[in-house]
């Protein structure tokens, strides 16, 4: 995943151009007195490397063919919009196996390519790449071998040991003693844009999770809405990422929820593990 998701909200609650949450009970600020503001200086360093690394994969991306949309028989539609049917639930397992822990052996179908997308984007917005090795192989297995070679360097550029300490990671993206590192990618639904036996298009509305829970933190867990765009390429019997890019939102209204304390998200984070996404 991108390092560093996160937009600014607009409108709110009755027009007021604010939102509304709760901290924690007993009137504290969230975490170690740290209260975020539009946008803190950390977060902002966030999205400008994340914007770099997806534009690194979004180079072929850029030179895709035109917008037309292929069906899964091969026809092209322009500007047809998908069926809700295209993202409900089919009750079929996604998939059967992993390669190192990591969802594998997709269906050569639209739901195959669907599944695909779901999960690489729950595996690219891991804690995982923050750590050199771990991300050496989520690239390797996940995109193309040539988009992974091109990826790789530029990658480990990105996360430089700088840039993970603007997180409160050391040089090898572990979190200090008594905090936990938060990255989570959430599927909230996709859909199909694209698709051909060799190549599909899918589009993945998620939410995601990032921050640092600790009583002296001061970039407390945030939540953003982003859709994550991947060309996928059908090779070596599976579907693997060619190209991707994202963009923000569209994002709901925030509710009038009460912020969880530090120790809530530890908990949780350690407690709730992911899923493996079908269609």
């Amino acid at each position: 995943m991108s390092p560093g998701d996160e937009h600014e909200t607009s409108g709110g609650y009755g027009g007021t151009g604010q939102t509304r949450t709760r901290l924690p009970q007993g009137g504290g600020d969230i975490y170690g007195g740290a209260r975020r503001g539009p946008r803190s200086s950390s977060r902002s360093l966030v999205t400008v490397v994340g914007v770099v690394v997806l534009l690194i994969a979004a180079i072929a991306f850029a030179n895709r063919g035109d917008d037309n949309s292929t069906s899964t028989d091969g026809s092209t539609t322009s500007g047809a919009k998908p069926d809700s049917s295209s993202t409900a639930a089919s009750g079929t397992k996604p998939v059967e196996t992993k390669t190192g822990g990591i969802p594998s052996g997709f269906a050569h179908n639209e739901q195959g390519a669907q599944s695909a997308a779901a999960n690489y984007s729950v595996s690219l917005g891991s804690t995982g790449m923050f750590q050199k090795e771990i991300r050496h192989t989520l690239v390797n297995t996940l995109y193309t071998p040539a988009e992974a070679s091109r990826l790789t360097g530029r990658m480990d550029q990105a996360y430089s040991a700088d840039f993970l300490s603007k997180l409160g990671l050391d040089a090898n993206g572990n979190a200090p003693t008594g905090s936990t590192f938060v990255s989570r990618v959430i599927p909230v639904g996709t859909t199909t844009q694209q698709y051909s036996d060799t190549s599909a298009k899918v589009a993945v509305w998620y939410v995601g999770l990032l921050g640092m829970a600790g009583q002296t933190s001061t970039d407390p867990v945030t939540t953003s809405w982003k859709t994550w765009t991947f060309d996928l390429q059908w090779s070596g019997g599976d579907w693997k990422i060619a190209a991707d890019s994202q963009k923000d939102g569209p994002a709901p209204v925030p509710g009038d929820d009460t912020a969880a304390a530090s120790d809530e998200i530890s908990k949780a984070i350690d407690e709730y593990g992911g899923f493996t996404y079908a269609r």
